[in-house]
């Protein structure tokens, strides 16, 4: 069977954040996506890495024993780094939202972060750290995929602001399926019939969130999702679905590895959010706003930051069994806070559904990294 490779954005979603969005991401999700981003990404940040780090030694010295036991210990460091800002800023820009001073102001933020990753990019970019080279393009040549980043990130969020962190992190596992099937269709690529069937308890458990989540409870301490909520959590992953998917196609027809394409569509988006922002958000009283919300903005910024940075490192050192674990573990690990938050019992049938929902997604996983294992033998 043939298979289509997905190069994932380093991160983009402001939730998962410019991550998972990358990352969100993010991402995303993290089987077919996983390996592609080490495709092109880790050609490019690994032999930049090579170069600065493990160029060969005099021949009358020897190599650092150590060496790998400290690549493997950045590695880790760098793992528990993203997976910890990825946690803090789905919280905190929930935190956020639930102002709803703050909630309807959803292309300001958005366009934020795109200034947030810009300019982490841009630091990254420069002679003292060159972590990677950018490169121009000409903006016509990238409207389309800035706007898909755009709603890629817009629609997530006001998900995250109209529904429980349970079902919005939940929810986001049916990026995989979708993407499989928006190949299928675009590009008649195919997956394992384990893959699918793996992916059939997914889709049915995201179903069983989206119900029992979206019931109306009769304790006021127990969070719901609303309406709207779902309404924004699927047609956010439609948009998701064809961000990642563009990704791919872009990233071969511009030669260009994920950082590079980030630092053009990052400033892009924000700028054609300007237009735009005057007629769709909702501004509160500025100088109204709490003190401790302008903080959680800022960590909102920071978070990102972070996560755009150790993303860039987990590319290079680590490999897509690593970058696997690592992605079902900020799953599991939001899906339970939100859960611990959200007021529900135990026994609340929505957590059979969660159960399954994550079940499917990492079987799923064990299924393609053990196919690519096998494409990958002589």
């Amino acid at each position: 069977m043939t298979e289509r490779s997905i190069d994932r954005e380093p991160s983009i979603s402001s939730s998962t954040t410019e991550a998972e969005a990358y990352d969100e991401n993010e991402k995303i999700t993290h089987s077919e996506g996983s390996y592609a981003m080490k495709n092109m990404d880790e050609q490019e940040a690994g032999d930049d890495v090579e170069r600065a780090g493990l160029l060969p030694p005099a021949e009358h010295e020897k190599p650092p024993p150590k060496e790998p036991d400290n690549s493997m210990r950045s590695a880790i460091i760098w793992m528990v780094v993203n997976t910890l800002a990825t946690i803090g800023i789905v919280f905190t820009n929930k935190a956020i939202f639930s102002d709803p001073s703050l909630k309807l102001v959803q292309l300001t933020f958005a366009a934020f972060h795109f200034f947030i990753t810009w300019l982490t990019l841009y630091t990254l970019s420069r002679p003292r750290f060159a972590m990677f080279s950018p490169r121009r393009v000409a903006i016509k040549e990238i409207i389309p995929l800035a706007v898909a980043m755009a709603l890629n990130v817009i629609l997530p969020n006001l998900s995250l602001a109209f529904s429980t962190v349970t079902f919005y992190q939940v929810a986001r596992i049916l990026l995989t399926p979708t993407v499989a099937l928006m190949n299928f269709v675009l590009y008649k690529s195919t997956l394992p019939r384990n893959a699918i069937y793996a992916l059939v308890p997914a889709c049915l458990g995201v179903g069983m969130v989206s119900y029992y989540d979206s019931l109306p409870s009769a304790d006021a301490n127990v969070k719901t999702t609303s309406t709207l909520g779902v309404i924004f959590a699927f047609s956010g992953i439609f948009a998701s679905s064809l961000y990642t998917v563009w990704i791919s196609s872009y990233h071969k027809k511009l030669q260009m590895n994920s950082m590079q394409l980030l630092f053009n569509q990052a400033p892009l988006a924000a700028f054609m959010l300007l237009y735009v922002i005057p007629f769709v958000d909702t501004f509160p009283v500025w100088t109204e706003v709490p003190v401790n919300r302008w903080i959680m903005i800022l960590m909102s910024g920071f978070f990102a930051c972070i996560i755009n940075m150790s993303q860039f490192f987990i590319i290079a050192q680590t490999g897509p069994v690593s970058s696997t674990v690592v992605g079902h573990l900020k799953t599991c690990s939001i899906v339970a806070l939100g859960w611990l938050t959200s007021g529900r019992a135990v026994g609340d049938k929505s957590v059979i559904g969660v159960f399954i929902a994550i079940g499917g997604i990492i079987g799923y996983s064990v299924v393609m990294l053990k196919h690519k294992a096998q494409q990958g033998k002589p």
